[in-house]
């Protein structure tokens, strides 16, 4: 979520609406959300239903969630979909944001 902080004002600039969706519960989530000053959306998933509606992984054995992320159009059309196999396994912002400039 950092690496999204960095280049926000890239993806306002590319008409980008950010959704950032985590397994914890609301409190947790909401906590998490004030300390880190975050300036997107965050959506607390903590009955998986997201999860489970994009098929993102749960491997225990890394502790939970492996990382997603999904580029939704204005319709509503999955355009992008990257699933990591571990939590450094995310696209850099520059891969994002030239995806965005294709679709």
């Amino acid at each position: 979520m950092a690496q999204l902080r960095q280049d926000y004002e890239q993806f306002r600039q590319a008409d980008t609406v950010i959704l950032v969706i985590g397994p914890e519960k609301v409190e947790a989530f909401a906590k998490y959300w004030e300390e880190n000053d975050l300036p997107f959306i965050g959506l607390p998933d903590p009955k998986h239903s997201v999860l489970k509606l994009y098929g993102q992984e749960v491997n225990l054995f890394k502790l939970g969630r492996m990382p997603a992320m999904v580029i939704v159009d204005a319709e509503g059309v999955v355009r992008f979909v990257h699933y990591g196999h571990s939590m450094s396994d995310i696209p850099g912002n520059a891969e994002v944001l030239e995806t965005l400039h294709i679709i």
